[in-house]
């Protein structure tokens, strides 16, 4: 393939192209070598909100969230899978591809952007279920203050993906190079996104928080993204503070995640 095609070397044109091959590569390779490919992008959060449902709705009785609570549940759990696949796949970003990340001449921060794409593609991928559920429940339910209409809040959505694409790249420009050099740090990792999953207002919603944690749950800049996802079937959950404050957050781990692997990058490429 010519220059002229992908771009000269070094410029955003050819960046972009091998950004595009190297998120390919990491789909056709996850789904040709699984026998029920497709489906693995929506079973993890498919268990997990009928797990959830259950419990909150057949075991306890459920104070928290909205109704219909399989919805309210779905519409964080999809993005927090692509958070959490993201952040996990963070952890090995350099040790992979480690021949190529030392060999290439491309920034390297493609290694992190690389993740967030292909992982933001299978978010993409999972969106159907969401609409079927949603289908299901104007067909099925028979209480109308239980049937989930969209709204304008649907215009929110795009936004909430824009604003985690910018938080997963800061993250993963901090996470991949640090784990890289501190090995404990990948195991570290996977604690504290299991802690992170009940401190994220997944099962709940920021207004369920209690006195002084339902600030302190703000600053977790997942909650005003989760937020604007919900928005397009839960319009009275909307918190413009939740919201500024996760986009001040977002912004504040990307700056940060920018420096450190700007001041990494050398001592990772002699690590590797």
């Amino acid at each position: 393939m010519s220059h002229a095609a992908v771009g000269a070397p070094g410029t955003p044109r050819r960046y972009l192209h091998s950004l595009w091959l190297l998120s390919a590569r990491d789909l056709k390779v996850r789904y040709s070598t699984s026998f029920l490919g497709y489906l693995w992008s929506v079973l993890d959060p498919l268990v997990m909100s009928a797990i959830y449902w259950f419990v909150f709705t057949q075991v306890f009785k459920r104070d928290v969230g909205e109704d219909p609570y399989i919805i309210f549940l779905i519409t964080a759990l999809l993005p927090w899978v692509w958070f959490n696949s993201s952040v996990l796949d963070f952890t090995k970003a350099f040790k992979r591809d480690s021949r190529l990340v030392r060999s290439t001449n491309i920034p390297r921060t493609i290694w992190v952007n690389r993740i967030v794409l292909s992982k933001g593609m299978e978010f993409l991928f999972s969106l159907p279920v969401l609409a079927l559920f949603v289908i299901g429940n104007a067909l099925i339910e028979t209480d109308p203050d239980k049937v989930v209409h969209i709204g304008w809040g649907i215009l929110w959505f795009p936004v909430a993906m824009l604003l985690q694409v910018i938080l997963l790249v800061g993250l993963g420009m901090l996470v991949a190079p640090l784990c890289a050099l501190y090995t404990d740090l990948e195991r570290t990792t996977g604690l504290i996104l299991r802690a992170l999953f009940y401190a994220t207002p997944i099962i709940y919603s920021v207004s369920n928080l209690p006195g002084p944690f339902e600030t302190i749950g703000s600053f977790n800049p997942l909650a005003g993204i989760f937020t604007l996802y919900r928005m397009a079937f839960f319009p009275d959950l909307w918190n413009l503070s939740t919201v500024l404050i996760s986009v001040v957050m977002t912004l504040v781990i990307f700056v940060l995640g920018s420096w450190v692997f700007r001041v990494l990058e050398r001592p990772v490429l002699k690590e590797l």
